[in-house]
Protein backbone atom coordinates (compact mmCIF):
# COMPACT_ATOMS: atom_id res chain seq x y z
CA UNK A 1 0.00 0.00 0.00
CA UNK A 2 1.48 3.54 -0.57
CA UNK A 3 2.61 6.01 1.43
CA UNK A 4 -0.36 8.89 2.19
CA UNK A 5 1.81 12.26 1.76
CA UNK A 6 0.53 15.61 3.06
CA UNK A 7 1.92 19.18 1.84
CA UNK A 8 2.21 21.95 3.84
CA UNK A 9 2.08 24.94 2.19
CA UNK A 10 0.78 25.47 -0.97
CA UNK A 11 2.46 27.92 -3.21
CA UNK A 12 4.65 27.51 -5.90
CA UNK A 13 6.95 25.08 -4.38
CA UNK A 14 4.07 23.36 -2.33
CA UNK A 15 1.03 23.33 -5.09
CA UNK A 16 3.34 22.19 -7.66
CA UNK A 17 5.61 18.67 -5.25
CA UNK A 18 1.87 18.00 -4.45
CA UNK A 19 0.21 17.95 -7.83
CA UNK A 20 3.43 15.93 -8.95
CA UNK A 21 3.11 13.37 -5.76
CA UNK A 22 -0.17 12.95 -6.81
CA UNK A 23 0.85 12.07 -10.14
CA UNK A 24 3.16 9.45 -8.88
CA UNK A 25 -0.01 8.20 -7.39
CA UNK A 26 0.18 8.67 -3.92
CA UNK A 27 -3.08 10.10 -2.06
CA UNK A 28 -1.98 14.09 -1.23
CA UNK A 29 -3.22 16.20 0.82
CA UNK A 30 -2.27 19.80 0.47
CA UNK A 31 -2.70 22.02 3.71
CA UNK A 32 -2.29 25.58 3.73
CA UNK A 33 -3.60 28.57 5.97
CA UNK A 34 -4.76 30.69 3.36
CA UNK A 35 -8.32 29.59 2.67
CA UNK A 36 -8.51 31.66 -0.35
CA UNK A 37 -5.72 30.13 -2.27
CA UNK A 38 -7.25 26.41 -0.67
CA UNK A 39 -10.28 26.99 -2.47
CA UNK A 40 -8.70 28.41 -5.35
CA UNK A 41 -6.53 24.96 -5.64
CA UNK A 42 -9.15 23.19 -5.02
CA UNK A 43 -11.33 24.12 -7.73
CA UNK A 44 -8.34 22.80 -10.10
CA UNK A 45 -7.03 26.61 -10.36
CA UNK A 46 -3.53 27.67 -9.89
CA UNK A 47 -2.87 31.39 -7.97
CA UNK A 48 0.23 31.45 -10.62
CA UNK A 49 1.61 30.68 -13.74
CA UNK A 50 3.74 27.78 -14.43
CA UNK A 51 3.91 25.94 -17.25
CA UNK A 52 1.92 23.02 -17.29
CA UNK A 53 0.76 22.46 -13.64
CA UNK A 54 -2.64 23.74 -13.43
CA UNK A 55 -3.57 20.80 -16.24
CA UNK A 56 -1.93 18.44 -14.35
CA UNK A 57 -4.07 19.22 -11.10
CA UNK A 58 -6.75 19.61 -12.59
CA UNK A 59 -6.32 15.67 -13.86
CA UNK A 60 -4.81 15.22 -10.28
CA UNK A 61 -7.98 16.40 -8.46
CA UNK A 62 -10.44 14.52 -10.69
CA UNK A 63 -8.57 11.43 -9.63
CA UNK A 64 -9.24 12.05 -6.15
CA UNK A 65 -5.65 11.35 -5.07
CA UNK A 66 -5.21 15.04 -4.70
CA UNK A 67 -6.92 17.30 -1.95
CA UNK A 68 -6.59 20.57 -0.21
CA UNK A 69 -7.85 21.68 3.32
CA UNK A 70 -7.39 24.16 5.75
CA UNK A 71 -7.78 21.66 8.16
CA UNK A 72 -4.40 20.11 10.08
CA UNK A 73 -6.65 16.96 11.77
CA UNK A 74 -6.80 16.05 8.08
CA UNK A 75 -3.55 14.76 7.88
CA UNK A 76 -2.77 13.03 11.43
CA UNK A 77 -2.56 9.72 9.79
CA UNK A 78 -0.13 10.59 6.62
CA UNK A 79 2.94 9.01 6.84
CA UNK A 80 5.10 11.63 5.19
CA UNK A 81 4.75 15.14 5.76
CA UNK A 82 6.34 18.06 3.10
CA UNK A 83 7.08 21.11 4.12
CA UNK A 84 7.17 24.11 1.37
CA UNK A 85 6.19 27.52 3.35
CA UNK A 86 8.12 30.29 2.37
CA UNK A 87 11.47 31.74 4.02
CA UNK A 88 11.14 35.35 2.87
CA UNK A 89 14.31 37.85 3.41
CA UNK A 90 13.48 39.41 7.23
CA UNK A 91 12.55 43.51 6.44
CA UNK A 92 14.99 44.86 9.04
CA UNK A 93 17.99 42.37 8.07
CA UNK A 94 19.71 40.00 5.61
CA UNK A 95 18.29 37.10 7.26
CA UNK A 96 16.08 34.40 6.39
CA UNK A 97 12.30 34.58 8.23
CA UNK A 98 11.74 31.54 9.62
CA UNK A 99 8.30 32.22 11.61
CA UNK A 100 6.40 30.23 8.41
CA UNK A 101 8.56 27.29 8.80
CA UNK A 102 8.43 26.60 12.46
CA UNK A 103 4.76 27.56 12.45
CA UNK A 104 4.03 24.62 10.29
CA UNK A 105 6.31 22.22 12.42
CA UNK A 106 4.74 23.06 15.26
CA UNK A 107 0.98 22.28 13.70
CA UNK A 108 2.69 18.89 12.12
CA UNK A 109 4.33 18.12 15.32
CA UNK A 110 1.01 18.42 17.60
CA UNK A 111 -0.91 15.99 15.32
CA UNK A 112 1.39 13.44 12.96
CA UNK A 113 0.94 10.07 13.79
CA UNK A 114 3.76 7.77 15.61
CA UNK A 115 6.40 6.76 12.52
CA UNK A 116 5.57 9.67 10.67
CA UNK A 117 8.25 11.50 8.94
CA UNK A 118 8.40 15.11 8.47
CA UNK A 119 10.48 16.48 5.47
CA UNK A 120 11.80 20.08 4.80
CA UNK A 121 12.11 20.83 1.35
CA UNK A 122 11.73 25.00 2.17
CA UNK A 123 15.25 26.98 1.53
CA UNK A 124 16.61 27.76 5.46
CA UNK A 125 19.64 28.66 6.99
CA UNK A 126 22.03 26.09 8.01
CA UNK A 127 21.11 24.56 11.64
CA UNK A 128 17.81 25.16 10.67
CA UNK A 129 16.51 21.29 10.01
CA UNK A 130 18.18 20.46 13.55
CA UNK A 131 17.04 22.64 15.92
CA UNK A 132 13.19 21.82 14.27
CA UNK A 133 14.01 17.92 14.86
CA UNK A 134 14.68 18.35 18.37
CA UNK A 135 11.84 20.38 18.49
CA UNK A 136 9.80 17.82 17.12
CA UNK A 137 11.19 15.18 19.08
CA UNK A 138 9.82 17.42 22.16
CA UNK A 139 6.19 17.29 20.88
CA UNK A 140 5.90 13.67 19.56
CA UNK A 141 8.72 11.02 20.37
CA UNK A 142 7.61 8.73 17.78
CA UNK A 143 8.11 11.17 14.41
CA UNK A 144 11.30 11.89 13.02
CA UNK A 145 12.43 14.66 10.40
CA UNK A 146 14.89 14.85 7.68
CA UNK A 147 15.63 17.42 4.91
CA UNK A 148 15.12 17.28 1.31
CA UNK A 149 15.95 20.13 -0.70
CA UNK A 150 14.35 21.40 -3.62
CA UNK A 151 16.14 22.61 -6.99
CA UNK A 152 13.17 24.13 -9.24
CA UNK A 153 13.27 26.50 -11.82
CA UNK A 154 10.43 28.39 -12.64
CA UNK A 155 8.62 27.69 -15.73
CA UNK A 156 10.25 23.70 -15.15
CA UNK A 157 9.28 23.19 -11.96
CA UNK A 158 6.90 20.41 -13.14
CA UNK A 159 9.40 18.81 -15.25
CA UNK A 160 12.10 19.21 -12.36
CA UNK A 161 9.74 17.72 -9.66
CA UNK A 162 9.15 14.77 -11.94
CA UNK A 163 12.70 14.14 -13.60
CA UNK A 164 15.14 15.83 -11.10
CA UNK A 165 18.71 15.81 -11.94
CA UNK A 166 19.66 15.05 -8.01
CA UNK A 167 17.98 13.82 -5.22
CA UNK A 168 19.92 15.18 -1.89
CA UNK A 169 18.20 13.89 1.70
CA UNK A 170 19.70 14.79 4.73
CA UNK A 171 18.61 12.32 7.15
CA UNK A 172 19.77 10.88 10.81
CA UNK A 173 18.53 7.20 10.42
CA UNK A 174 18.50 4.83 7.91
CA UNK A 175 14.40 4.26 8.82
CA UNK A 176 13.69 7.41 7.34
CA UNK A 177 16.32 7.34 4.15
CA UNK A 178 13.96 3.97 3.42
CA UNK A 179 10.77 6.12 3.64
CA UNK A 180 12.27 8.73 1.05
CA UNK A 181 13.72 5.93 -1.22
CA UNK A 182 10.01 4.34 -1.11
CA UNK A 183 8.46 8.13 -1.82
CA UNK A 184 10.80 8.67 -5.06
CA UNK A 185 10.77 5.23 -6.05
CA UNK A 186 10.47 6.02 -9.87
CA UNK A 187 13.39 8.35 -9.64
CA UNK A 188 15.42 5.41 -8.44
CA UNK A 189 14.08 3.59 -11.32
CA UNK A 190 15.51 5.80 -13.75
CA UNK A 191 19.10 6.06 -11.92
CA UNK A 192 18.40 9.75 -10.65
CA UNK A 193 21.52 10.38 -8.63
CA UNK A 194 20.24 9.87 -4.97
CA UNK A 195 22.95 11.40 -2.07
CA UNK A 196 22.64 10.73 1.53
CA UNK A 197 24.06 13.17 3.63
CA UNK A 198 23.56 14.55 7.50
CA UNK A 199 21.24 17.51 7.99
CA UNK A 200 23.37 20.50 7.56
CA UNK A 201 24.85 19.07 4.41
CA UNK A 202 21.61 19.15 2.98
CA UNK A 203 20.50 22.27 3.84
CA UNK A 204 23.90 23.73 2.57
CA UNK A 205 23.88 22.02 -0.62
CA UNK A 206 20.57 24.57 -2.17
CA UNK A 207 22.44 27.50 -0.93
CA UNK A 208 25.90 26.99 -2.27
CA UNK A 209 24.05 25.56 -5.17
CA UNK A 210 22.23 29.48 -5.36
CA UNK A 211 25.45 31.07 -4.12
CA UNK A 212 27.33 29.00 -7.10
CA UNK A 213 24.55 29.80 -10.01
CA UNK A 214 24.82 33.92 -8.66
CA UNK A 215 28.31 33.80 -8.64
CA UNK A 216 28.68 32.57 -12.29
CA UNK A 217 26.26 35.15 -13.63
CA UNK A 218 27.41 38.29 -12.04
CA UNK A 219 30.99 37.30 -12.98
CA UNK A 220 29.61 37.55 -17.00
CA UNK A 221 27.79 41.05 -16.06
CA UNK A 222 31.54 41.98 -14.53
CA UNK A 223 33.18 41.06 -17.36
CA UNK A 224 30.65 43.00 -19.63
CA UNK A 225 31.18 46.19 -17.48
CA UNK A 226 35.46 45.70 -18.62
CA UNK A 227 34.31 44.99 -22.32
CA UNK A 228 32.27 48.25 -22.14
CA UNK A 229 35.37 49.92 -20.81
CA UNK A 230 37.91 48.03 -23.57
CA UNK A 231 35.60 48.13 -26.32
CA UNK A 232 35.12 44.51 -26.04
CA UNK A 233 31.95 42.42 -27.12
CA UNK A 234 30.90 40.12 -24.05
CA UNK A 235 28.71 37.88 -26.01
CA UNK A 236 31.39 36.91 -28.08
CA UNK A 237 33.85 36.52 -24.81
CA UNK A 238 31.33 34.68 -23.17
CA UNK A 239 31.24 32.01 -26.27
CA UNK A 240 34.75 31.58 -26.21
CA UNK A 241 34.95 30.64 -22.63
CA UNK A 242 31.75 28.70 -22.65
CA UNK A 243 33.51 26.16 -24.73
CA UNK A 244 35.77 24.88 -21.89
CA UNK A 245 34.15 22.26 -20.20
CA UNK A 246 35.41 23.23 -16.93
CA UNK A 247 33.11 26.17 -16.94
CA UNK A 248 30.16 25.75 -19.51
CA UNK A 249 27.57 27.81 -21.28
CA UNK A 250 24.81 28.15 -18.91
CA UNK A 251 24.33 31.78 -16.89
CA UNK A 252 26.99 33.14 -19.26
CA UNK A 253 24.23 35.58 -20.91
CA UNK A 254 25.59 39.07 -19.81
CA UNK A 255 22.22 41.43 -18.94
CA UNK A 256 20.32 43.17 -16.07
CA UNK A 257 20.93 40.43 -13.92
CA UNK A 258 19.28 37.99 -11.23
CA UNK A 259 16.05 38.07 -9.47
CA UNK A 260 12.78 36.40 -8.07
CA UNK A 261 11.77 34.88 -4.64
CA UNK A 262 15.18 32.60 -4.44
CA UNK A 263 18.72 33.68 -5.23
CA UNK A 264 18.65 37.07 -4.41
CA UNK A 265 17.16 36.50 -0.90
CA UNK A 266 19.00 33.00 -0.51
CA UNK A 267 22.78 34.33 -1.01
CA UNK A 268 21.84 37.08 1.39
CA UNK A 269 20.74 34.79 4.24
CA UNK A 270 23.85 32.48 3.36
CA UNK A 271 25.97 35.35 4.44
CA UNK A 272 23.95 36.47 6.65
CA UNK A 273 23.83 32.55 8.58
CA UNK A 274 27.70 32.36 7.89
CA UNK A 275 27.70 35.58 10.11
CA UNK A 276 26.45 34.30 12.73
CA UNK A 277 28.54 30.86 12.88
CA UNK A 278 31.59 33.08 12.57
CA UNK A 279 32.33 32.62 8.91
CA UNK A 280 31.47 35.70 7.79
CA UNK A 281 35.12 35.78 5.74
CA UNK A 282 34.67 32.77 3.73
CA UNK A 283 31.33 34.38 1.83
CA UNK A 284 32.38 38.03 1.96
CA UNK A 285 32.50 37.37 -2.03
CA UNK A 286 28.87 37.16 -2.15
CA UNK A 287 29.03 40.42 -1.03
CA UNK A 288 29.74 41.77 -4.51
CA UNK A 289 27.77 39.13 -6.53
CA UNK A 290 25.12 41.37 -5.13
CA UNK A 291 26.24 44.36 -5.52
CA UNK A 292 27.02 43.17 -9.15
CA UNK A 293 23.69 42.59 -9.75
CA UNK A 294 22.37 45.39 -8.80
CA UNK A 295 24.55 47.70 -10.33
CA UNK A 296 23.72 45.95 -13.56
CA UNK A 297 20.33 47.35 -13.59
CA UNK A 298 21.76 51.02 -13.05
CA UNK A 299 23.82 50.48 -16.08
CA UNK A 300 20.81 50.65 -18.07
CA UNK A 301 19.50 53.04 -16.63
CA UNK A 302 22.06 55.01 -17.41
CA UNK A 303 22.27 54.05 -21.18
CA UNK A 304 18.66 55.25 -20.84
CA UNK A 305 19.67 58.49 -19.84
CA UNK A 306 22.83 58.85 -22.61
CA UNK A 307 20.43 58.06 -25.40
CA UNK A 308 17.59 60.60 -24.00
CA UNK A 309 18.59 63.31 -21.78
CA UNK A 310 19.33 63.03 -18.07
CA UNK A 311 16.34 64.88 -17.65
CA UNK A 312 13.66 61.82 -18.59
CA UNK A 313 10.33 64.14 -17.53
CA UNK A 314 7.90 63.70 -20.50
CA UNK A 315 9.80 60.81 -22.26
CA UNK A 316 7.72 57.66 -23.35
CA UNK A 317 9.48 54.60 -22.46
CA UNK A 318 8.15 51.04 -23.60
CA UNK A 319 9.38 48.21 -21.53
CA UNK A 320 9.18 44.85 -22.76
CA UNK A 321 8.69 42.07 -20.06
CA UNK A 322 8.06 42.47 -16.41
CA UNK A 323 8.59 39.04 -14.70
CA UNK A 324 11.91 38.29 -13.61
CA UNK A 325 12.49 35.09 -15.81
CA UNK A 326 10.37 33.97 -19.16
CA UNK A 327 7.80 31.65 -18.26
CA UNK A 328 7.01 32.88 -15.27
CA UNK A 329 4.46 35.51 -13.49
CA UNK A 330 6.69 35.87 -10.94
CA UNK A 331 8.06 39.45 -10.03
CA UNK A 332 9.30 39.27 -6.93
CA UNK A 333 13.06 40.93 -7.00
CA UNK A 334 12.24 41.64 -10.78
CA UNK A 335 15.12 43.46 -12.74
CA UNK A 336 12.91 44.39 -15.09
CA UNK A 337 10.20 45.51 -12.93
CA UNK A 338 12.77 47.74 -10.83
CA UNK A 339 14.00 49.24 -13.62
CA UNK A 340 10.86 49.95 -14.92
CA UNK A 341 9.79 51.75 -11.54
CA UNK A 342 13.08 53.55 -11.44
CA UNK A 343 12.83 55.15 -14.79
CA UNK A 344 9.27 56.06 -13.71
CA UNK A 345 9.99 57.75 -10.70
CA UNK A 346 12.68 59.94 -12.33
CA UNK A 347 9.55 61.67 -14.55
CA UNK A 348 9.18 58.69 -17.75
CA UNK A 349 5.87 57.86 -19.03
CA UNK A 350 6.47 53.83 -18.76
CA UNK A 351 4.14 51.44 -20.69
CA UNK A 352 4.84 48.05 -19.74
CA UNK A 353 4.18 44.36 -21.80
CA UNK A 354 4.15 41.13 -20.45
CA UNK A 355 2.89 37.77 -21.84
CA UNK A 356 1.66 36.64 -18.16
CA UNK A 357 2.61 39.05 -15.53
CA UNK A 358 1.10 42.38 -15.73
CA UNK A 359 -1.85 41.25 -13.07
CA UNK A 360 1.40 40.76 -10.65
CA UNK A 361 3.26 43.65 -11.98
CA UNK A 362 0.05 45.97 -11.77
CA UNK A 363 -0.52 44.82 -8.47
CA UNK A 364 2.99 45.74 -7.18
CA UNK A 365 3.47 49.15 -8.96
CA UNK A 366 -0.02 50.23 -9.64
CA UNK A 367 1.10 53.81 -10.58
CA UNK A 368 2.90 52.33 -13.62
CA UNK A 369 1.46 52.17 -17.38
CA UNK A 370 0.41 48.89 -19.12
CA UNK A 371 -0.08 47.49 -21.99
CA UNK A 372 -1.90 44.03 -22.50
CA UNK A 373 -0.30 43.74 -26.35
CA UNK A 374 3.13 44.86 -27.66
CA UNK A 375 2.02 47.30 -30.15
CA UNK A 376 -0.08 49.27 -27.41
CA UNK A 377 2.68 49.31 -25.45
CA UNK A 378 5.88 50.55 -28.29
CA UNK A 379 3.11 53.17 -30.13
CA UNK A 380 5.18 56.80 -29.64
CA UNK A 381 7.92 55.26 -27.81
CA UNK A 382 11.30 57.68 -27.51
CA UNK A 383 13.18 54.17 -26.02
CA UNK A 384 12.55 50.48 -26.07
CA UNK A 385 14.04 48.27 -23.13
CA UNK A 386 14.02 44.43 -23.63
CA UNK A 387 14.04 43.67 -20.06
CA UNK A 388 12.39 39.65 -19.76
CA UNK A 389 13.53 37.10 -22.61
CA UNK A 390 10.25 36.15 -23.66
CA UNK A 391 9.92 34.24 -26.81
CA UNK A 392 7.56 36.44 -28.60
CA UNK A 393 10.05 39.80 -27.85
CA UNK A 394 13.12 37.67 -29.90
CA UNK A 395 10.47 36.96 -32.88
CA UNK A 396 9.38 40.55 -33.07
CA UNK A 397 9.59 42.01 -36.73
CA UNK A 398 12.03 45.00 -36.30
CA UNK A 399 11.02 47.01 -39.13
CA UNK A 400 6.97 46.49 -38.25
CA UNK A 401 7.95 47.64 -34.96
CA UNK A 402 10.21 50.75 -35.97
CA UNK A 403 7.07 52.15 -37.88
CA UNK A 404 5.04 52.42 -34.21
CA UNK A 405 7.50 54.25 -32.31
CA UNK A 406 8.47 57.52 -31.84
CA UNK A 407 12.20 56.64 -31.96
CA UNK A 408 13.65 53.45 -33.07
CA UNK A 409 15.82 52.77 -29.86
CA UNK A 410 16.52 49.41 -28.80
CA UNK A 411 18.24 48.95 -25.64
CA UNK A 412 18.05 45.09 -25.02
CA UNK A 413 19.00 44.56 -21.41
CA UNK A 414 19.15 40.53 -22.07
CA UNK A 415 21.50 40.25 -24.63
CA UNK A 416 18.89 38.40 -26.50
CA UNK A 417 17.85 39.84 -29.78
CA UNK A 418 19.18 39.21 -33.29
CA UNK A 419 21.29 42.76 -33.15
CA UNK A 420 22.29 42.67 -36.64
CA UNK A 421 18.57 42.27 -37.52
CA UNK A 422 17.08 45.54 -35.47
CA UNK A 423 20.33 47.75 -36.20
CA UNK A 424 19.35 46.73 -40.23
CA UNK A 425 15.77 47.72 -39.85
CA UNK A 426 16.77 50.63 -38.72
CA UNK A 427 17.23 50.99 -35.36
CA UNK A 428 20.13 52.61 -32.62
CA UNK A 429 20.63 49.72 -30.97
CA UNK A 430 22.17 49.25 -27.62
CA UNK A 431 23.10 46.29 -24.88
CA UNK A 432 24.86 45.63 -21.73
CA UNK A 433 29.15 44.61 -22.68
CA UNK A 434 28.86 45.39 -26.41
CA UNK A 435 29.91 48.37 -28.58
CA UNK A 436 27.41 51.11 -27.95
Amino acid sequence: MKLKVSVIGTGYLGATHAACMSSLGFEVIGVDVDAAKIELLSASKVPFYEPDLEDLLQKEIASGRLTFTTDFNAIADVDVHFICVGTPQKADSLAADLKYVDAALDAVAAICKPGALVVGKSTVPVGTAARLRERLLKINPGADLAWNPEFLREGFAVEDTLRPNRLVVGVTSDAAEAKLKEIYASNLAENTPWVRADLPTSELVKVAANSFLATKISFINAMAEVCEAAGGDVTVLAKAIGYDPRIGNRFLQAGIGFGGGCLPKDIRAFMARAGELGADQALEFLREIDSINLRARQRVIELVRRDLSDNLAGKKIAVLGAAFKPDSDDVRDSPALDIAAQIAAAGATVTIHDPKAIAPARKRFPALGFSEDIEGALEGADLVLHLTEWKIYRELDPAKMAKLVANPIMIDGRNALDREAWIAAGWKFRALGRAN
